[in-house]
């Protein structure tokens, strides 16, 4: 099955943080299972990092493309049909990288592995 990670999600599983379900640590470890991980979430984590809110083991470029090799997670990149799709997405979500995963699930008829109730306003499924 693919699946999309959320950001968090995607962070707690490479640093083996508890507060990932067991449930999606399963999903996302399952080798059947095609993970995908979009352009916006590394690009939140960057942004999240030059602000002093997120910290990792090591340099984020060498940390971030080793990971999503070594766990063998596809890149899902972001095309004009995803964010065309925002132009008409309700602002239930006002978090822009939230916005656009959305937009992604909603396009790609994929589920997002999320801990964030407020993506069930949209018409994607979340697992957690």
């Amino acid at each position: 099955m693919r699946l999309l990670l959320d950001t968090h999600s995607f962070l707690w599983f490479l640093l083996n943080d508890l507060r990932l379900s067991a449930a999606a640590n399963g999903l996302i470890a399952d080798a059947n299972n095609d993970i995908e991980i979009s352009p916006a979430s590394y690009w939140e984590i960057a942004i999240k990092i030059s602000l002093g809110k997120y910290s990792l083991p090591e340099r984020y470029e060498v940390f971030v493309e080793r990971e999503i090799a070594a766990n063998d997670f596809r890149i899902l990149p972001i095309i004009p049909k995803h964010t065309a799709a925002l132009t008409a997405m309700p602002f239930h979500h006002r978090d822009p990288f939230d916005r656009l995963l959305i937009a992604q699930a909603i396009v790609e008829v994929i589920p997002i592995v999320s801990a964030d109730p407020t993506f069930d306003a949209y018409p994607i499924r979340r697992l957690w």
